[in-house]
């Protein structure tokens, strides 16, 4: 799990990468733009930074098939591992995109919530939560600190705000595969689990309900709340060090 110096450098390029993406994936995101819009404008942006679209072709553990595009764009009630299609985003929705980066064989995870036109306040709030949540969670990634720490962290200042953490996903280490161990919970004890040391890479990715906690799997392998209440989800790869948490995707 721990990474060495020359791993280091080249993940930390892909997760420039995928931050500058990012921000420019953000900026196309309206009203009426497709998700396959955002798909294509995703892998080009990716492949002109010299990298690839970590996720197309990616089967995940519990997948029925291989995923088929660059990132997941998953509305409302679905939470992770949406497929994009011909959908024109309207005024009200609530969008999770994530994606991946490789570079020379060297990941980066990352992934936003985007409100398009005028969302509910009870949305707002989702958002402004799940986004704290995870900020809560990275200063957490202390070497002599544990995942429990994390996990506690998050769903403390979750449920703080009313809201719930989803139970069945989760964080992961990253770097060289995509899903690596650890499993990083978005809930835990104080002091459990295992410790965090310096070199760690971990994707973390609080994934918030504003209802019921419980999913559903849907026959494109993506995961939505059971009660269809929104859902918000904020990631980023983190280096833990020395001095504390470095945020690759920032």
């Amino acid at each position: 799990m721990i990474k060495t110096e020359a791993q280091i450098k080249k993940i930390r390029i892909a997760g420039k990468i995928l931050a500058s993406i990012a921000a420019e994936i953000r900026k196309a995101v309206r009203v009426g733009i497709t998700l396959k819009e955002l798909d294509t404008l995703a892998q080009k942006l990716i492949r002109d930074a010299g990298a690839e679209p970590t996720f197309l072709g990616y089967r995940p553990y519990g997948a029925a098939k291989a995923f088929p595009a660059s990132i997941c764009a998953s509305l409302n009630e679905v939470v992770v591992h949406g497929v994009p299609n011909g959908y024109k985003l309207k005024s009200g929705d609530l969008l999770k995109l994530d994606f991946g980066v490789t570079y020379q064989g060297h990941i980066a995870d990352g992934a936003f919530t985007v409100g398009l036109g005028t969302i509910s306040e009870e949305a707002k709030r989702l958002m402004e939560a799940t986004k704290n949540a995870l900020t809560i969670g990275i200063k957490e990634c202390n070497p002599g600190k544990t995942l429990g720490d994390i996990g506690w962290a998050i769903n403390h200042y979750v449920t703080k705000h009313g809201f719930k953490v989803v139970k069945g996903l989760t964080g992961h280490g990253v770097g060289i595969e995509l899903h690596e161990d650890p499993p990083v919970f978005n809930e835990g004890q104080k002091n459990t689990g295992l410790e965090l040391k310096a070199g760690m890479v971990l994707a973390l990715e609080p994934m918030v309900s504003a209802g019921d906690p419980y999913i559903l799997q849907l026959p494109d392998d993506s995961y939505a709340t059971r009660d269809k209440s929104l859902s918000a989800h904020f990631e980023h790869t983190v280096l833990i060090t020395k001095k504390g948490p470095e945020i690759l995707t920032k």
